[in-house]
């Protein structure tokens, strides 16, 4: 798709450099799409069905990529270092604000969800029994805000405090690892109870035999957008790949995608076929019974603590992108953040406190999933991708061919309706909720 004749012809050793540069670069791209978004997944599953959901997995995913290519190509073209300015060289510095703005709440809102789950599966909710409950009995630990609280400050504070997203390559690797334990151990639970006859018949089409199931359907493909979107990150991280290209940051995005989608699909079925019906918003909650197995309680408190690591280590790389958006919108003309260590604890420490106090106040992540999905990670996913690529398209050696401006209308059209419906659906559940 990309023009490439800007790739560098290198030498054994520095094509042995520029590999582990895209190793690194895939682990931090693929970190930043496998998040709490994964856990919406089979909620979505429930509602789609599996023929029709596993399809909208695959599709939204090859749309997500095509999207990134897009905006790596005219990256490279305008010499652009962040999302924001690409946006501005294509549509002017009033989009470019706005596109800034959506990274934030975006962003702000994901890290929102990562401490809600983090607080919800270690201290329990009203419904489900917490982790250090169940270990330790009734203490200190029920607090939920409390075990947050703690949470950020041990674990997520010195991360976030790092200047570079390149020294998150090693903590990016272990959160795939994790994310990778997570799906081996549901789908290995899932066939076990499959194969014992334990798991009733899953749904396979849509229900849209009421109002209710409508509705759901409506915000549903707004929430699946949201667990693709990364091309906030793409810039940041293409910034640090060695011997940096198009072709190669394709390439990264490529084998991202491929992961990804391997592992949101056998997530998606795996995690409906244990819980069907049951299954939450947040799946990982309904890891707090027995499964009806053998080494359940085991593997049930092995996938919610490994899935709590996986998240405190996919929440720095997020923040990295939140924190030099903020700094670029807030504090535009001064030196690189990476060289205010002042300026970059300050604007650390001051998103962490606006985030962990929204986590106290937002009820759910299926709340958060479904205004952020149908509204900023639709159009940093693909509606600004989309304009970027029809208004630069005309410009240049790396122009859209006919098939590339086809798809970017495509997209662009697409995007555009998810939006509305996504929007329009969250109204009126929103509506029915209350009046229940």
């Amino acid at each position: 798709m990309v023009n490439n004749e800007d790739d560098d012809d290198m030498s054994c050793d520095d094509s042995h450099r520029s590999n582990a540069g895209i190793y690194g670069a895939v682990f931090n791209l693929t970190t930043t799409v496998i998040g709490a978004g994964i856990m919406a997944l089979p909620a979505a599953m429930k509602v789609l069905g599996l023929i029709v959901g596993i399809t909208m997995i695959c599709l939204i995913g090859v749309l997500a990529q095509i999207s990134a290519e897009l905006l790596i190509r005219f990256t490279v073209q305008c010499k652009a270092t962040s999302y924001g300015e690409v946006v501005q060289h294509a549509l002017g510095s009033p989009a470019r604000i706005l596109s800034e703005i959506f990274i934030i709440v975006n962003n702000a809102g994901v890290l929102v969800v990562y401490l809600i789950i983090m607080g919800d599966v270690m201290s329990g909710s009203a419904r489900h029994a917490g982790v250090l409950e169940q270990w330790f009995g009734n203490g200190f630990w029920d607090n939920r805000n409390l075990v947050m609280f703690i949470v950020l400050i041990v674990f997520l504070a010195p991360l976030c405090a790092l200047d570079r997203i390149e020294s998150l390559s090693l903590t990016s690797a272990a959160s795939v690892v994790l994310a990778v334990l997570f799906v081996t151990i549901t789908c290995v639970v899932a066939s076990i109870m499959l194969i014992e006859g334990k798991t009733a018949p899953p749904r396979l089409i849509p229900d849209v035999s009421s109002k209710k199931s409508i509705i759901e359907l409506l915000v549903i493909i707004p929430v699946m957008s949201n667990a693709y979107v990364c091309h906030f990150n793409i810039q940041p991280i293409y910034n640090e790949l060695e011997g940096r290209s198009p072709r190669k940051m394709n390439k990264v995005g490529r084998i991202t995608t491929v992961i990804c989608i391997m592992i949101y699909c056998l997530t998606a079925v795996s995690g409906y076929l244990l819980f069907g019906k049951n299954t939450e918003g947040d799946v990982l909650t309904n890891f707090d019974k027995p499964l009806g197995i053998r080494f359940s309680t085991t593997l049930n408190f092995v996938v919610r603590v490994g899935y709590i690591f996986h998240l405190i280590l996919v929440f720095p790389v997020i923040h990295f992108s939140l924190r030099q958006t903020v700094d670029e919108l807030a504090f535009s003309g001064a030196v690189p953040l990476s060289e205010s260590k002042n300026r970059c604890l300050g604007l650390t420490c001051a998103l962490l406190g606006i985030i962990y106090t929204a986590s106290i106040m937002i009820p759910s992540i299926w709340t958060a999933f479904k205004f952020t999905g149908a509204t900023t990670a639709v159009s940093l996913g693909f509606t600004f991708p989309a304009l970027i690529a029809l208004r630069l398209g005309h410009k240049g050696p790396l122009g859209l061919s006919s098939r590339d401006r086809s798809l970017s209308w495509v997209m662009l059209v697409l995007a555009i309706i998810v939006s509305i419906v996504g929007v329009v659906g969250n109204i009126y559940g929103m509506q029915d909720g209350s009046s229940e």
